[in-house]
């Protein structure tokens, strides 16, 4: 599961060749969850409020960036590195 982003703690990857519709994947602390790109949004799993509330903001600013990476990572390709929230 190549990692494209870590802020705060959060971890966030992308899988090669994963399940539709797009999403990525949010570790923080023993909690996961998967979040849907387009539209953002929290899909299955659980994170704490706070860090719920960062990986969505975060997602809104580079969503663009996340569907150019969930793309390369669906012909499996590396999906790059996404900046992370400062």
């Amino acid at each position: 599961m190549p990692e494209i982003c870590r802020f705060y703690g959060i971890i966030i990857t992308i899988n090669f060749r994963d399940h539709a519709p797009p999403h990525f994947h949010a570790r923080y602390s023993g909690y996961r969850a998967l979040a849907s790109i387009s539209p953002v949004g929290e899909i299955e799993g659980r994170l704490p409020p706070r860090v719920r509330r960062l990986v969505i903001e975060w997602a809104s600013l580079h969503q663009a960036e996340l569907m150019e990476a969930w793309n390369r990572a669906q012909r499996s390709e590396s999906p790059g590195r996404i900046a992370p929230l400062e």
